[in-house]
């Protein structure tokens, strides 16, 4: 065996060595948070959005109307009619094997999500890479948007890994498509339409309206008198996401309501922000995906749609774990200057620890889930507002902050360079 060979496989030999110690404390420290075996506030307990839409599912099956039942007893079906066709299959299984199959496709996800964004910065795919986004995947577990994904059982990280996969591929007649799709579940991934026009890839922004045209249609044939009504009214009324004077309300109609203490945030100050956050967003979008930053690009508009929706919880900000494989995959970068992988190290580290599972505990009796319980396990950096008074103004809205301190980078950092071909998708480094 040649010292070169020999050197390379202790390398491998550590490099899987030190990925498998990382994801063992990233399980243990998510144990400190909450205990796995803590009933209901457990990581893999309560799955209350995965029972709203079996509720949902199992609410057309039976004839009702979708959008006046209260699932659940307490709760609003917010997704467009098209949705419901996907979780008509969880309706069918009982709760029990519905949270296993959801969770689990969650963990496959996220993997996806590392593995996708590796590959598109150019990482040729190995079972050392393969090691390596198993570990990210228990870390990036330990962010907020994650764990509450986890948690809640929700969709958005199967609706990212849809829009990456199909935004971030080699050219294909049907790109955009499956982004269209994803809006026609959920409406906020129009926005890449736009984005893609500003990039003046047409032909894929077409692929996004047309994906979104085919799942309305979809849904008008199969259920017409619950598309009619959700098109022509629900789909208007934000309240039946939330109230936006919400910790957890983070995007910029959050900021107003939590920072003026008032559920009646004003319309013109918002809409205002939503068109600075779209042209400073978007703006920085079309800035990296001239530098060929195609993932970051990527990012940028899915935290900018977040940014702008009326009601953003913290798990739809998902969209932190492409960015924070990039910044790694920077860091690591030995063609890089020293100064700048330092600087990408660091923002990176201090965007993890603000979107970080922070543990806000209760041990009184609180009201949460329409139901009176022990003690509770608030988890967000949000829940610790009122620590330091004058910090409230970011510990509000730390996703807000994280989107506009990303914004601000990228147009410093590249906003003067000149345009430059897009790593190849796929290609080997």
């Amino acid at each position: 065996m040649s010292p070169t060979s020999s050197s390379t496989r202790a390398r491998t030999v550590l490099t899987v060595v030190g990925a498998v110690l990382v994801a063992v404390v990233a399980l243990w420290l998510q144990n400190v948070i909450v205990p796995f075996s803590k009933p209901f506030w457990g990581l893999f307990d309560n799955q209350l959005d995965l029972g709203v839409y079996r509720a949902g599912a199992q609410t057309v099956l039976d004839g009702h109307d979708l959008y006046e039942a209260k699932l659940l007893s307490q709760m609003d079906y917010t997704y467009t009619p098209f949705s419901i066709f996907g979780f008509v299959p969880f309706a069918w299984m009982p709760m029990g094997v519905a949270r296993v199959v959801w969770i689990v496709g969650i963990l496959l996800a996220l993997y996806l999500t590392v593995m996708i964004s590796f590959r598109s910065l150019g990482r040729a795919v190995t079972w050392r890479l393969r090691v390596i986004a198993v570990s990210l995947v228990t870390v990036m577990m330990l962010l907020e948007p994650v764990r509450t994904t986890i948690w809640y059982g929700q969709i958005n990280i199967f609706l990212m890994v849809v829009i990456l996969a199909d935004l971030l591929r080699d050219d294909s007649r049907l790109r955009g498509v499956a982004t269209g799709l994803t809006a026609g579940i959920k409406l906020t991934p129009m926005l890449f339409a736009v984005y893609l026009l500003a990039i003046r890839r047409t032909r894929a922004a077409i692929g996004v309206v047309i994906g979104f045209v085919v799942s309305v249609l979809v849904g008008f044939l199969i259920l017409p008198g619950t598309s009619w009504d959700y098109w022509t009214s629900k789909l208007r009324d934000s309240n039946r996401v939330g109230t936006p004077l919400t910790p957890g309300n983070q995007s910029l109609r959050g900021v107003l309501a939590n920072i003026g203490n008032t559920n009646t945030p004003s319309t013109v100050a918002w809409l205002a922000l939503v068109v600075l956050a779209l042209a400073f967003g978007l703006g920085a979008a079309v800035v990296a995906h001239r530098v060929g930053q195609e993932l970051v690009a990527l990012s940028l508009v899915g935290m900018t749609s977040c940014a702008v929706s009326p009601m953003a919880w913290g798990h739809h900000w998902v969209w932190f774990v492409p960015l924070l494989v990039f910044a790694l995959n920077w860091t690591v970068d030995a063609t890089r200057s020293a100064v700048s992988r330092i600087v990408v190290g660091l923002l990176a580290l201090a965007g993890f620890l603000a979107a970080f599972s922070w543990r806000t505990y209760l041990g009184y009796p609180t009201w949460q889930f329409n139901q009176t319980r022990d003690d509770a396990y608030l988890i967000g950096l949000f829940f610790k507002h009122g620590s330091v008074k004058a910090l409230d103004l970011f510990v509000y809205e730390p996703f807000v902050w994280i989107f506009a301190a990303t914004v601000v980078a990228v147009l410093v950092a590249w906003g003067n360079k000149p345009p430059a071909p897009a790593p190849a998708v796929g290609a080997h480094r």
